[in-house]
């Protein structure tokens, strides 16, 4: 048994320690803008010197473990837009679209050609008169325009693939971002997940110690046993489930599915406030540029269709060559004749011409709906994805507030249990009540930054 005086240097040692692990907390917090929610608690138990001078080692102990779990600055990982890049380059299917346009481009010279002239030769057999053989060359011109608009048609189509290749690089950038996140939330749910045990253990220790003294029932340490079953179990499933969203992350990226992913240790929320965004959703939309640009190109068609119709004329160039004759008049006899041609084709069969001037105009009808029909999807996604942010935002605000709340509620429980030994359920109750809502505080971030990546995605921001 201690006297007054041994007790009174004790308790001055304590508020010195004390005093030290504060000011390294206070340096710690200072740098970091991610302040560990369980530190506040743990100082407020030196108010009970008579227990915390039984269990000074042990304390200092939990307060190092918290310690650990905060970084002094932010880990400086690869951005975001790292891996966008990466995925802009190396994505298959985004390559595929870019091919297409490609391919699409190549139509334009085929559309605007002429085409091939005919070349034609002759030698009689047997031989009938003068004439011994004949060559003949000829081309054919399509009607006046038919060649413009069959290029325009062509180029007008191919920026229309060039369209759905940007929509198909913001759709990729969506998806890289919306498969990025949730390995923020996975490691964030890890790391709160290990701090949990880590607090853990140090209750078990601390109610081991108090049923040794008496001051405690055994329960309580089963009960804290039972919990940490469930955090390692909660932790196991946790670490399987990255397998599966590192290789989702990787494969757009078209990488190895076991390369490694650099996570942020915080995200960094950009809270948007004003829907002005909305205004560009019509105007700059690469699905509605695509429909538009496809529906001129339909009206090209059906100009070309129409042209199609109408005669194609015909140069050509005959040469026969010609023997002499025995007999008749002699100033020509034996020359070569050079012809000049001229032909035009009777298109009469006009059914063919009816129906492709009919497909155009089908064809620019089906445009101008599916253009109604896109600008109401984007129209109601837009308002889907507004509401979506503004509840994460309400969210964030909710489980930041329900934090603070539970560290406080938290500390005095604790507090309470260090005098009387009492209410340890209710310790472990807040504790992980505590965790829960940092979780939901993670999800609700995560959520967040997944919708604002599909706003920017609909708005092509």
């Amino acid at each position: 048994m201690k006297n007054n005086t041994d007790i009174k240097e004790t308790n001055s040692e304590v508020g010195c320690q004390k005093l030290e692990l504060e000011n390294k907390w206070l340096d710690k917090k200072n740098n970091n803008p991610i302040a560990n929610p369980y530190y506040s608690f743990f100082f407020s138990l030196s108010s009970n010197l008579s227990f915390l001078t039984s269990n000074f080692y042990l304390l200092i102990s939990i307060i190092w473990i918290l310690a650990s779990t905060v970084a002094t600055a932010p880990v400086v990982a690869q951005n975001l837009n790292d891996y966008l890049q990466t995925a802009t380059e190396n994505n298959p299917g985004l390559q595929a679209k870019y091919k297409e346009f490609e391919a699409a481009m190549q139509k334009v010279p085929q559309a605007s050609s002429l085409p091939d002239p005919t070349f034609s030769f002759g030698y009689l057999v047997p031989k009938m008169g003068s004439q011994r053989a004949e060559l003949s060359i000829n081309q054919m011109f399509p009607w006046f325009g038919t060649l413009g608009a069959q290029a325009d048609a062509a180029s007008l189509t191919a920026e229309a693939k060039y369209q759905s290749f940007l929509d198909a690089r913001n759709q990729l950038y969506f998806q890289v971002s919306a498969a990025f996140y949730p390995l923020f939330e996975l490691k964030r749910w890890q790391q709160i997940e290990r701090d949990n045990i880590e607090i853990l253990e140090a209750y078990k220790s601390i109610a081991n110690t108090k049923f040794k003294n008496g001051m405690a029932p055994m329960v309580d340490v089963l009960r804290v046993d039972i919990m940490l079953k469930d955090a390692a179990t909660n932790l196991e499933i946790l670490k399987q489930k990255e397998k599966p969203l590192l290789t989702t992350f990787n494969k757009l990226l078209n990488r190895n599915e076991n390369a490694a992913v650099e996570i942020t240790d915080s995200l960094e929320i950009e809270f948007v406030v004003n829907k002005d965004r909305k205004e560009s959703l019509l105007a700059e939309n690469p699905l509605l540029e695509a429909l538009e640009l496809k529906e001129q190109a339909s009206r090209a068609s059906e100009i070309a269709a129409q042209k199609q119709g109408l005669p194609k004329l015909g140069l050509g160039l005959g040469y026969m060559v010609m023997d002499k004759n025995s007999g008749g008049d002699m100033t020509n006899n034996g020359k070569d004749v050079l012809m000049p041609m001229v032909s035009v084709s009777i298109p009469i069969f006009r059914k063919k011409y009816r129906a492709a001037k009919k497909e155009a105009q089908l064809m620019q009808g089906s445009y101008s709906l599916q253009k109604e029909e896109t600008s109401n999807m984007l129209i109601s996604n837009y308002e889907a994805t507004w509401f979506e942010l503004q509840s994460q935002h309400h969210l964030i605000e909710l489980y930041d507030q329900q934090t603070r709340v539970s560290e406080q509620a938290l500390n005095l429980l604790f507090s309470a249990y260090g005098n009387s030994g009492k209410e340890f359920e209710e310790v472990l109750r807040m504790q992980q009540q505590l965790l829960k809502y940092e979780k939901m505080r993670a999800t609700a971030q995560v959520q967040y930054q997944i919708a604002l990546a599909k706003l920017k995605y609909i708005t092509v921001k």
